[in-house]
């Protein structure tokens, strides 16, 4: 299992505080059967958390590996971020400042929680136009698109992919989250399920669990697309397969 989404590097964001806690998330992670992490530190958020991609960005991904391979835990780190789609992104990404997932075509991208419908299609129409495929971060999390029933088809029409949070499965962000991650999921508009993990503690780097509440409640060949063969489709930098 491929996990595109957390929140893993040290001290950068609200997601691990430590190299100790990184560690315990990356134990966490191989015992659920994770093999390889995209690691994606919150960035662009204005007055929040920048972390542009850069010398300072490489180095901690660097030291996070080397820390794993000294400790034998298994697992593969690649380079990601969380874009916020905040006004003036284009110019950030034309700057490289902001990065697509291990340097394929695919950019995981954020919005505002009460950002506008017809703002958020534009902003994904620029993504496109600038050469990536947006991402779509925690859709079911979005006012729009829990007011709009049409916004999850209007976003994957645009050319955006959709990737659910296995919290919201589990009810971690209220019963409208969960909801509406499980219409995503049983119209099979999902593209990739990824933990959005943030600590050892809580929002956990676990895929296992979800993969098989999907494989028994949908279908075994949805589950393994959603965290096993897109995510490798996202590495190799390859066309997503639509279910």
């Amino acid at each position: 299992m491929i996990d595109i989404h957390c929140h893993i590097l040290p001290g950068l964001d609200d997601g691990a505080g430590n190299m100790s806690d990184a560690i315990e998330m990356a134990e966490l992670a191989v015992s659920s059967g994770i093999k390889s992490i995209i690691a994606t530190p919150h960035c662009n958020i204005p007055g929040g958390f920048r972390n542009y991609w850069g010398l300072s960005l490489e180095e901690d991904i660097r030291t996070l590996k080397d820390e794993l391979r000294k400790r034998n835990i298994n697992v593969n780190i690649y380079q990601g971020q969380e874009v916020f789609l905040a006004s003036g992104f284009l110019e950030m990404l034309h700057q490289g400042k902001l990065i697509t997932l291990n340097d394929s075509r695919y950019m995981l991208v954020e919005f505002d929680f009460e950002e506008r419908a017809d703002i958020a299609y534009r902003k994904l129409q620029q993504v496109l136009a600038a050469g990536c495929i947006p991402i779509v971060a925690h859709p079911e999390r979005y006012g729009f698109v829990n007011e709009q029933n049409e916004a999850v088809y209007r976003m994957k029409d645009l050319g955006a992919l959709l990737q659910v949070n296995r919290g919201s499965i589990k009810g971690a962000f209220g019963t409208t989250a969960m909801e509406k991650a499980l219409e995503i999921l049983s119209s099979y508009q999902a593209d990739f399920i990824a933990t959005d993990a943030h600590s050892p503690y809580s929002r956990t780097p676990y895929l296992a669990d979800v993969h098989e509440f999907i494989s028994e409640g949908i279908s075994p060949e949805y589950g393994d697309v959603l965290i096993k063969v897109n995510p490798r489709k996202v590495l190799n930098d390859e066309k997503i397969y639509s279910f």
